[in-house]
């Protein structure tokens, strides 16, 4: 415990580094994306498989999952990501996304 005299100590700076912190921003957000991707893929074939969705719809759905696909894999290469750097390990509860097959 400092002296009731002392002056208190200057707070602390965390050292940085821009490209670390900027990569780990993606790593987050593509993630986020990634796991919001999967769960509208998933919505998407149980509304396929309901008979749920018109042609038109489903190819739409389709496409604009493909190319989110693509888009993810276009920024992960960017910031040097693999798809298991986006699987967050949650300790005891896991890996954030599941394991698909061809993924992680």
């Amino acid at each position: 415990m400092p002296a009731p005299d002392s002056e208190p100590s200057p707070p602390r700076r965390l050292e940085l580094d821009k490209d670390t912190v900027e990569r780990d921003l993606v790593r987050l957000v593509l993630t986020v994306v990634e796991l919001l991707r999967q769960l509208m893929e998933r919505q998407a074939i149980r509304r396929v498989e309901r008979n749920n969705l018109t042609e038109e719809q489903e190819e739409r759905i389709g496409m604009t999952l493909m190319i989110l696909d693509d888009r993810m894999t276009e920024l992960r290469t960017r910031y040097d990501l693999s798809p298991e750097d986006l699987n967050l390990d949650l300790g005891p509860l896991g890996p954030l996304l599941p394991r698909q097959e061809g993924r992680y």
